[in-house]
């Protein structure tokens, strides 16, 4: 097979950061090759780099044996380059159809020729197994869904080799099978596929060959056939894969959220967004909330924190606080994990210490009196990024220079050093790798074994099953199962998520 894309000793400098020190892959068309490493260690910035969107200080870019200079991603996807990004880069208030060709319209004298760009669109979506209507809005669309669009509209650019950034962060069992069947066309159409995961068992399971980088280097080119997760862990942070498990029961009396038919009426009389929750969830419980994406997940954490009407009742230790603001919650000891942490979680643009403030600006060690106490805000954001392992050259850093783990872990710990009552964790480790996974884990561990009630709400079912006390499932909008974790499969899981249960 020919190589269709190879890095040559790659390197990129940041102030104060080596991102990428000599990194080198080759990639052969009709394959995927998955590139692994841990958080920060320079996977995101390389794949940057081959997309245009970052320049390397030194080393060489090959595209099918041909040297390339990219200036821009525009540059990259004239070399039939296209990523598809952990963070969608999709318009809500545009059909699919308007996403997919968006900067690539095909004209018709001069205007837009919508028809042949459907057909286009269709013929694409049936030639790859993506299935997908091309005039429904993307907002009204899940996550798997959505991908798919991502995916048609690198493809509808004329797309060669495809990168997907953690492509399966946000999928349920039978969307990852979709979208590995997806893969599996487009690796027999002789496409090179760059496939980014911290999911070692699926990294087996789909890549041909594994690239791992640690601290920016390149420290291996595997055959997948050859190794085990166990062993890529190893490369990757030294150590064997951590297993998320509660360690026994820590339940105790005291009910610390309880939710009594609570429900957020739809648009226009349609169906209930949410309808009808209720649970109690008692300290030193975790409860974990299973379902496909759209299902009422989200809207649940709003009524939580205090962001979404309803009706019914949220009382928190024994006291409705229905009509208590975000700030009150927080306040009264509720933290949150965000869905996104770019857009829910941090100010990307603005210094870590700034972002150390959000949802605790009153009191110490943030506030002193009516005034930001800067000095001890930035010695807080110190002991964080120590205590939760966030690396980055120091709290006035931008939270953008950050990876995508490690503003996880930043988020966490915020969160965590507050030591609230109850913590809402929505995808707590999406986008981490094994070594900060497993340390988020305990971190919740621990929390619990103190008495800390958690919600937990996650895509990945090993985590679901591993760290629940009780499982209740959402389906439109509705609990319509619980199960009991020890007793519970993945494949149990997810049919019930879909109904098919």
């Amino acid at each position: 097979m020919s190589i269709a894309v190879e890095l040559r000793h790659i390197s990129k400098r940041f102030p104060g950061v080596i991102a990428n020190k000599d990194v080198s892959m080759s990639v052969k068309s009709g394959t995927v090759h998955a590139l692994v490493g841990e958080n920060g260690a320079g996977k995101s910035t390389v794949m940057k780099i081959l997309y245009g969107m970052q320049r390397p200080d030194s080393g060489e870019i090959l595209v099918n044996g041909q040297p390339v200079h990219f200036k821009n991603p525009n540059d990259a996807i004239n070399a039939s380059i296209g990523m598809v990004h952990q963070h969608f880069m999709l318009a809500d208030n545009f059909t699919v159809l308007e996403n997919i060709i968006l900067g690539s319209e095909p004209k018709r004298g001069i205007t837009i020729d919508f028809a042949a760009a459907r057909a286009k669109v269709v013929e694409m979506a049936a030639q790859y197994g993506l299935d997908i209507d091309p005039d429904v809005l993307v907002e009204e669309l899940g996550v798997g869904q959505r991908q798919r669009v991502e995916i048609l509209k690198v493809l509808f650019r004329g797309a060669r080799i495809l990168i997907f950034d953690e492509p399966t962060a946000v999928l349920v069992p039978q969307e990852v099978d979709d979208l590995f069947k997806a893969l599996e066309g487009l690796r027999a159409q002789g496409m090179a596929i760059i496939f980014i995961s911290h999911k070692l068992d699926e990294v087996l399971r789909v890549a041909d060959d594994v690239t791992v980088i640690r601290q920016g280097s390149t420290v291996a080119e595997v055959r997948s056939k050859d190794v085990s997760a166990r062993q890529l862990a190893e490369l990757m942070v030294g150590s064997e894969l951590p297993k998320p498990s509660t360690l026994g029961r820590t339940r105790r009396e005291q009910i610390t959220l309880a939710l009594k038919a609570v429900s957020i009426p739809g648009s226009k009389g349609g169906r209930d967004l949410i309808s009808n929750i209720s649970f109690n969830l008692h300290a030193g419980e975790v409860i974990g909330i299973a379902g496909v994406e759209g299902n009422g997940q989200a809207e649940l954490v709003e009524v939580i924190m205090g962001l979404r009407d309803h009706s019914g009742s949220v009382e928190f230790n024994g006291s409705a606080i229905d009509g208590l603001s975000v700030s009150g919650r927080h306040h009264l000891g509720i933290g949150l994990i965000p869905e996104d942490r770019q857009r829910q979680g941090l100010m990307m643009n603005s210094p870590l210490w700034e972002n150390r403030i959000l949802g605790h600006q009153y009191g110490k060690p943030v506030m002193r009196g009516f005034v930001i106490d800067k000095k001890s805000t930035i010695e807080s954001t110190r002991n964080i990024m120590a205590e939760f392992d966030v690396r980055a050259p120091g709290p006035e850093v931008a939270a953008a220079a950050l990876s995508g783990g490690n503003q996880q872990k930043f988020i966490v710990g915020r969160e965590m050093s507050k030591a609230p009552s109850l913590l809402v964790a929505s995808h707590p480790t999406r986008g981490v790798d094994v070594g900060a996974q497993g340390a988020i884990w305990e971190l919740l561990r621990k929390a619990r074994e103190a008495g800390m009630a958690v919600v937990l709400i996650s895509a990945d079912l090993e985590e679901l099953i591993g760290m629940s006390d009780r499982l209740l499932v959402m389906l439109r909008g509705s609990i319509t199962a619980e199960f009991d974790p020890a007793k519970t499969t993945p494949e149990q899981l997810g049919s019930a998520m879909t109904g098919a249960a």
